[in-house]
C-alpha cells in the first residue's frame, strides 16, 4: 500500500481538523478579550487567529518553518523565527499564545523558558494542544503503529510529540507559572467524515460532565508569577516619635467683670 502523506495545513481543512480549530478560536477568542498590555505575540497556526479579538496596539504572528512559495502563511506572517530564541529582550510581551507551539518544537523545555523569559511580571501565556489521554490520541498512537506494518499514514502523520495536560502543568510550575484557567474540549471520536462528526455531537455535551479530562484538546492559561523580596536580619528600625499630650496654659492679664463668675443669690 502507497504511503498516504497529510501536511499540516490540509489536515486543518479536513472535517476533523476544523471541528478541533473550531473549539479552540472560541477559548483563545473568550480569554484575550479582556487582556490589556501593548504587545501580544502569537506562535504558529496561522490558521488559528488567536489574537483576533484582543485590543492590544501591537499583535503579531510568528512562524518557526518557511512557508511554500505563494501560501497563504505569507500574507499573515509577521516574521519568521525560532521559538527557543525570540528576538525579543526580556521582560517585553505582554501576551503569548502557542496554539500547539511546543508540540511542534525540537524542544519544548527550551520554548518555555523563552517564553518565560520574554514575558513582563504578570504576563500571561495561553496554550493549547492535544491531549495523548483520548480517543484521538489513541488513534494517532495506533495509526503510527498500523503505518510502521502497512505504509499507510498516521491519522496525524507531521504532528509532533503529543504533551499531557498535568506534565505541561508540571513544567509551567517549575517555571514559577500559575495556571488560572484548564479546561478540555472536542470530545467526539476522530472521524474523517462530516456527517459521521454531526452524528457524534451529543458527546460533547456528555464529555465535559462525565469524562472531562479525556477531550481530545485541552486549553490553559498561566500567569508568571515573580516573588518580590523581603530583607531579612538585625536591621535597625527608627525610634518610634514620643507622642507630647497637650499641657494647657494659663491665661495672663487682669480678668475683666464680665469674665467673672456670678454668685448664686
Amino acid at each position: 500500500m502507497s504511503e498516504q502523506i497529510i501536511g499540516l495545513q490540509d489536515w486543518f481543512d479536513s472535517p476533523a481538523g476544523a471541528y478541533l480549530l473550531a473549539w479552540e478560536q472560541a477559548q483563545f477568542d473568550a480569554a484575550v478579550a479582556d487582556l490589556f498590555g501593548y504587545h501580544a505575540l502569537q506562535l504558529g497556526v496561522p490558521s488559528l487567529q488567536a489574537l483576533r479579538a484582543n485590543r492590544m496596539p501591537h499583535r503579531w504572528l510568528a512562524l518557526q518553518d518557511v512557508p511554500e512559495a505563494g501560501s497563504p502563511q505569507l500574507a499573515v506572517a509577521d516574521f519568521l523565527t525560532d521559538f527557543t530564541a525570540l528576538p525579543f529582550p526580556a521582560n517585553s510581551i505582554d501576551l503569548l499564545v502557542l496554539p500547539h507551539a511546543l508540540e511542534f518544537s525540537a524542544d519544548p523545555h527550551a520554548a518555555l523558558r523563552e517564553v518565560e523569559r520574554v514575558l513582563v511580571p504578570e504576563g500571561r501565556v495561553l496554550i493549547c494542544g492535544l491531549n495523548p489521554a483520548s480517543l484521538w490520541g489513541w488513534r494517532q498512537q495506533r495509526s503510527r503503529w498500523w503505518q510502521r506494518w502497512s505504509g499507510v499514514g498516521a491519522f496525524l502523520p507531521e504532528w509532533g510529540g503529543l504533551i499531557g495536560y498535568w506534565r505541561l502543568r508540571d513544567w509551567l510550575r517549575l517555571l514559577s507559572f500559575e495556571v488560572e484557567v484548564g479546561r478540555f474540549g472536542c470530545y467526539r471520536p476522530a472521524l474523517d467524515s462530516p456527517d459521521w462528526l454531526r452524528r457524534w455531537e451529543w458527546m460533547d455535551r456528555l464529555g465535559r460532565r462525565w469524562w472531562p479530562i479525556f477531550g481530545a484538546a485541552y486549553f490553559l492559561v498561566a500567569t508568571k508569577r515573580v516573588r518580590g523580596i523581603r530583607l531579612m536580619g538585625s536591621v535597625r528600625r527608627p525610634a518610634a516619635k514620643r507622642k507630647v499630650a497637650a499641657v494647657p496654659v494659663a491665661r495672663q492679664g487682669r480678668v475683666g467683670l464680665d469674665e467673672l463668675p456670678a454668685k448664686n443669690p
